[in-house]
């Protein structure tokens, strides 16, 4: 489980950051009779520092482009901060400066190549250390180059991303599909299910700075609905790249040579005084691309447009408050059903159609940054929308336009939470809130569902002697729906988790948690309601349980970990267009096991990542047409993930790999579908910072070098025969370069 964060850089010239590695500012040190009680186990240094800010409140801040590698000894007792700094840092050719009473920075070498894993204070705080959490790094982000879902979890084999289409793309946490999730975007809840050929939560990876995702067990304060886990993204902050007053900036141009695709992003913030303001602007055009077979993959080309702006003011008490607005839209031709190239069937269509893809996040929030005793609040307004136009078609030829469709869901949310400090650990308890619409606009009718829900929560995260760690909590939920034709309804329920880890040896530690989620009424998707719906006596609220369990062993610069997960979930919606299919559900399990290993030294690192996941709905093997909602075939898949910094000549190389093994589990002529074919996707890159120019990078890459013809897993379509769904395959080998300039 990693807690790693990522770079978080102030600009500043080589020889003041030379001389920065010898100069302490004892001004703004901690005070010298503060001591606290470390109890970090031996572990790579980069962890270890996440437990240093954990234990003591001090932010850490990485400058420059080394990457903070190798181990860490033990760090145990009642020390000052800045002893046990020096033990962690013992060894390492790392420097530390105090920049204020709660802040420290680490220094390198100014010719240090590219960062691989490194550390920043607004990334530490992000991971929580749960026990089925995987975090997602801007240092993860960087160094996949990613464009869309699919690189940001790319190595991941426990989420997998289908369609390689970014407007069509579904996500499945270790088998279960995104809207079974509490999705949240700077930390407002996400309620985008509108169309089930769309993707549910489409997001410029430019904006970015981290993602958490727990997969399963979530935690009491990752909000309502968590059926299957939580998602939360994290974007980009003024204070990730400047620590002091001043003004920066970034432009980065990536070029896909498969289907001439040009993507551009400009980064601009600026700090002064206590305010700071971040903006950041993408423009992506391209046509087709090609998959392996060299085929056009019809209704491929990139029209993307995706912008962030923040404004945030902080005062020296360290209260803290932001307001950012987040938007991106998908604008092209695609084909007829965004997510495969074509459907087969009695109904005929056109091949290709207009779509249009809007969604947008707007929040409010207020911290402080700086708590003292137990007031340490955080408040979040937020309100997003996403709304899909769609053209349909009718008259004696598939191709006679006859009106524009409309599907649009809203969600205004909130929540007021406040992390109690207590000797063993924290306590964080709130109350939040949803307020949720899902509107269908057709030429002959509009039809909307509701939902209100309130709630309550508190989640506990103890630690106790050296070797245990306890995390347990609760919520409350009241939740009022409100359907077609004036249909009314009420429920309440309630959530728990618990989860643990205990350290058997000084190299072993043992996991568990179980979590059970009551998730009350989910909206209907908005191009499936239907004005006649009945009702009847009421849907019945989804429920689920997750367990995991698993075992993690380290030495030194290895670790290896393994366990088993599960997931079931009881009554989940989906229902259809038909009268008297306002209520279908289904039940539904995800089970199966991972396990891994990494190895890292001064300049790079190696992971390795096999995961099986097999998943059933209503106790039969799931498909790719109910997986649109619920879960899909994935089967087995492996990731090897390497990197490599070449420090004096400020070059880094690496890449990944993903094998998805055959499947025919799922054979069943009768119905059309087949198995799930197996392929190996490699890609490698290769990056350079200038010696001459350190503010420039370049870097090259090839993708899916081996030329493959496929389709991920999770792409819908993918295991039927070749008369029933042409699924849409992913590029064949691609070229790409990038060009990123700081200033």
């Amino acid at each position: 489980m990693r807690r790693f964060a990522s770079v978080a850089g102030s600009r500043c010239g080589a020889s003041l950051c030379a001389l920065a590695l010898f100069v302490t500012a004892s001004e703004a040190r901690p005070r010298a009779d503060a001591t606290f009680d470390f109890r970090i186990a031996p572990k790579s240094r980069l962890s270890a520092l996440a437990d240093f800010t954990t234990t003591t409140g001090i932010q850490v801040v990485r400058l420059g482009g080394g990457a903070i590698s190798g181990a860490s000894p033990a760090v145990s007792g009642r020390l000052a901060a800045e002893t046990a700094l020096r033990e962690i840092l013992a060894g390492s050719n790392l420097a530390y400066r105090f920049t204020g009473p709660r802040t420290v920075t680490i220094e390198s070498a100014p010719d240090a190549a590219i960062a691989l894993e490194t550390i920043s204070v607004t990334e530490v705080s992000i991971g929580r250390g749960g026990i089925s959490e995987i975090d997602i790094t801007s240092a993860d982000i960087e160094r996949r180059n990613a464009t869309d879902l699919r690189g940001v979890f790319r190595g991941e084999p426990s989420i997998v991303v289908g369609s390689s289409l970014p407007m069509s793309q579904k996500l499945y946490v270790q088998g279960i599909e995104e809207t079974n999730l509490a999705i949240s975007i700077d930390g407002s809840r996400q309620n985008n299910k509108v169309f089930h050929h769309n993707a549910t939560t489409m997001i410029d990876p430019s904006l970015l700075r981290a993602v958490r995702v727990d997969a399963g067990v979530a935690p009491a304060d990752a909000g309502p609905g968590a059926l299957g886990g939580a998602i939360a993204y994290f974007t980009k902050d003024a204070r990730d790249f400047l620590s002091a007053d001043g003004f920066g900036g970034s432009i980065k141009s990536t070029f896909n040579f498969n289907g001439n695709v040009s993507t551009t992003n400009l980064t601009s913030y600026s700090r002064q005084g206590e305010f700071e303001a971040l903006g950041s602007f993408t423009y992506g055009k391209g046509s087709e691309f090609r998959a392996g077979n060299g085929e056009q993959v019809l209704g491929s080309a990139t029209n993307v447009l995706s912008g962030l702006g923040k404004l945030a003011y902080q005062n020296a008490d360290g209260h803290r408050l932001s307001i950012s607005h987040e938007q991106i839209r998908d604008d092209a031709i695609r084909p007829f059903r965004a997510n495969a190239v074509q459907i087969y069937g009695s109904q005929t269509t056109p091949l290709v159609r207009p779509y249009k893809l809007d969604r947008q996040n707007t929040v409010v929030s207020y911290s402080n940054v700086s708590p003292e005793g137990w007031w340490n609040p955080n408040v979040v307004l937020g309100y997003n929308r996403t709304q899909v136009a769609v053209d349909q078609y009718a008259g004696a030829t598939p191709e006679t336009y006859s009106y524009t469709s409309e599907g649009v869901t809203d969600s205004l949310n909130g929540k007021l939470e406040n992390k109690f400090a207590l000797p063993i650990g924290d306590m964080v308890a709130g109350i939040d809130f949803y307020r949720d619409r899902a509107r269908s606009i057709e030429r002959a009718y509009r039809t909307a569902e509701t939902s209100d829900n309130v709630g309550a929560y508190a989640q506990a995260r103890l630690t106790f002697l050296d070797n245990a760690k306890l995390s347990f909590g609760l919520r409350g939920d009241h939740q009022q729906f409100g359907g077609i034709n004036g249909f009314r309804s009420s429920d309440q329920g309630l959530s728990s988790n618990v989860s643990g880890e205990y350290a058997l040896t000084s190299h072993l530690t043992a996991k568990a948690g179980y979590s059970n989620v009551w998730a009350g009424v989910p909206l209907a998707e908005n191009y499936v309601q239907n004005p006649a719906w009945n009702y009847g006596t009421g849907p019945r609220a989804v429920t689920s349980d997750n367990a995991t369990a698993g075992l993690v062993a380290h030495f030194a610069s290895f670790r290896i970990e393994g366990g088993v997960f599960r997931t079931r979930i009881w009554d989940a919606r989906v229902p259809l267009w038909a009268a008297d299919m306002a209520l279908r559900a289904f039940d539904v399990q995800s089970q199966g096991f991972h396990v891994g290993g990494a190895y890292s030294w001064d300049d790079g690192f190696v992971r390795l990542q096999f995961v099986r996941t097999d998943a059933t709905i209503n106790g039969r093997p799931a498909d790719s047409y109910l997986g649109k909602y619920l879960t899909a075939p994935i089967g087995d898949i492996l990731t090897v993930q390497v990197a490599h910094s070449f420090v004096p000549l400020s070059l880094t190389i690496g890449g990944d790999v993903e094998i998805a093994f055959e499947d025919d589990s799922l054979l069943n002529p009768a119905t059309g579908i087949g198995r799930l074919d197996g392929y190996e996707v490699v890609n490698v890159f290769a990056e350079h910072r200038p010696i001459a120019v350190p503010s420039l990078t370049l870097r090259g890459e090839v993708r899916n070098l081996l030329n493959q013809t496929y389709a991920a897993r999770g792409t819908y379509g993918l295991e039927y025969g070749s008369g029933v769904v042409r699924p849409l395959y992913d590029p064949g080998r691609s070229y790409l370069v990038s060009a990123k300039l700081t200033f």
